[in-house]
């Protein structure tokens, strides 16, 4: 299927030069926002295209939308290709469909991503969608095992691996993720939903005030 690409920022999901980029077209039914901190209103609403997706960081789709005692649902969907950090993107992108969202709409971006050689999953409206609201806490809970000694990192992690047959363990990633970005995302989920196992860890408190601090400098 064909789409366009608006590029309006940095992208976390696909770098410049990318073959999903350089395989866009000027004018189609399905056009696509890039840009992982768009603002409000970034997008132009067009009820004639078959689909618009909007590049989603950690911030639910109605802050694109709007929302309406859970009626909203148009043309417009989000998505965000999972990233660790910046490590190159995984082949895994997750639509963010709102309560009425056609199924039309659905189908037409997972076949553009699809399309690309990416797997998609689809998930509601909800701050952290699938995968952070999955792996957040399991990233605090190893944190906090840190600072309590129950193991060291590298057991942790080598129990992760060899054991679960994780492809690296949960210190390791979260810190090449950045610590102070597990922060943020925490911090936004842990405001959210108000769920313990979002609270950011303290090591995670720690990097958020160094990077904050060395701004400041």
């Amino acid at each position: 299927m064909k789409y366009s690409i608006v590029k309006i920022g940095d992208s976390r999901s696909f770098a410049d030069g990318d073959a999903f980029i350089t395989g866009a077209v000027k004018e189609a039914n399905v056009v696509i926002y890039l840009g992982a901190f768009l603002s409000p209103g970034s997008h132009q609403v067009d009820e004639t295209k078959q689909a618009i997706l909007i590049e989603l960081d950690t911030e639910c789709l109605g802050v694109h939308t709007g929302e309406s005692a859970g009626e909203e649902g148009g043309n417009v969907i989000g998505f965000a290709r999972y990233r660790n950090g910046d490590d190159p993107p995984a082949d895994l992108v997750e639509l963010v469909r709102q309560p009425h969202t056609a199924q039309s709409v659905i189908d037409a971006a997972r076949e553009v991503f699809e399309g690309a050689g990416l797997q998609v999953v689809v998930s509601a409206d909800q701050a952290g969608r699938i995968i952070d609201r999955l792996v957040r806490p399991k990233y605090n809970a190893a944190l906090r095992f840190l600072d309590e000694g129950l193991a060291s990192a590298k057991d942790m992690d080598l129990t992760c691996r060899l054991g679960l047959g994780y492809p690296d363990g949960p210190i390791e990633r979260v810190e090449r993720g950045d610590l102070a970005r597990h922060y943020d995302i925490t911090q936004s989920l842990f405001e959210t939903y108000g769920t313990p196992g979002f609270a950011p860890a303290r090591r995670a408190i720690v990097a958020h005030e160094r990077k904050r601090r060395g701004k400041e400098d």
